[in-house]
């Protein structure tokens, strides 16, 4: 598995997890919700700074979406 699918996993079971639409949970990390789409589809390669956005609203490190 590569590292944009693994990201896509975790960033979808802990989003899941707190019952969040990918809508809520973009507005929570300030990206747009078709963003969030394409990158737990894999179809993204976001940055290390979207990454770490993407982390600050599930409680979570960066590391721990990328593991």
């Amino acid at each position: 598995m590569d590292i944009r699918q693994r990201l896509a996993r975790n960033l979808r079971r802990l989003r899941q997890e707190r019952g969040w639409s990918q809508e809520d949970f973009a507005d929570r990390a300030g990206i747009h919700r078709t963003y969030v789409s394409d990158i737990e589809r894999g179809a993204r390669n976001p940055t290390i700074t979207v990454v770490e956005k993407l982390a600050g609203p599930l409680d979570a490190s960066a590391s721990e979406l990328l593991a």
